[in-house]
């Protein structure tokens, strides 16, 4: 059927269901924000329930599902922990929606 367009090619459906469950992680207004804060730096939680307007633990929450998408990392000093986001793709991700949005409205 799509012969005729050259280098046609259909993700595999194992990569459009990462990118499913991806986008679907992403779709948060508060990941939104927690990690655009943490694109700009490093910070605790308290500072990013700050930056984000949401209570310390709903923070440690979303923190603890972006990190376990590989998406944050932490680092231990002491009894803080701070994160940072170090990811092109998720800054490139977000600046493109952030953009879209702002057209769009």
């Amino acid at each position: 059927m799509h012969e005729g367009i050259p280098d046609f090619a259909m993700p595999s459906e194992q990569e459009v269901r990462r990118a499913a469950d991806s986008l679907r992680l992403l779709a948060d207004p508060t990941r939104i924000k927690i990690l655009w804060a943490l694109l700009q730096g490093e910070t605790s939680v308290a500072c990013l329930a700050e930056l984000v307007g949401a209570a310390p633990t709903a923070v440690s929450q979303h923190l603890a599902k972006l990190r376990l998408a590989g998406l944050v990392e932490g680092r231990r000093e002491g009894t803080f922990v701070y994160y940072t986001a170090e990811s092109a793709h998720v800054r490139a991700l977000l600046t493109e929606a952030l953009g879209q949005a702002a057209v769009a409205s």
